[in-house]
């Protein structure tokens, strides 16, 4: 395997799937909501694959394309990306809207675990 062929562990995820991937989710759920077009996204991609890979078994972590997920973002109200929602017990507990270093998103993780 060569250097940038190793597998995702983030999720795509839609309209269709996320009634059972995130609101049924057994462990927390973080979803970026992005878009192809949108620099910023380009941008935390690469955090999001390693926070999810750090927190693998922990938080179940997915991306989730606005312009072909548009029930998803009508829903949440998402009107600016990238977008970060929270979910915990089906709930969505927290929200980061721009692109934030990983220290920070990291730390919203953090406390969604420590309050069990």
């Amino acid at each position: 395997m060569s250097i940038g062929d190793e597998v995702s562990a983030v999720k795509e995820i839609t309209d269709q799937t996320f009634q059972t991937e995130v609101l049924q989710s057994k462990i927390p759920v973080l979803v970026d909501c992005w878009a192809e077009w949108c620099a910023p996204c380009r941008m935390i991609s690469p955090i999001i694959e390693r926070l999810s890979q750090e927190y693998n078994g922990k938080f179940a972590v997915y991306k989730c394309n606005i312009d072909s997920n548009f029930q998803t973002a009508v829903q949440f109200g998402i009107s600016s990306i990238p977008t970060l929602l929270f979910f915990k017990d089906g709930l969505l507990v927290n929200k980061l809207i721009g692109a934030y270093p990983k220290e920070i998103i990291k730390e919203k993780m953090e406390e969604i675990l420590r309050k069990g």
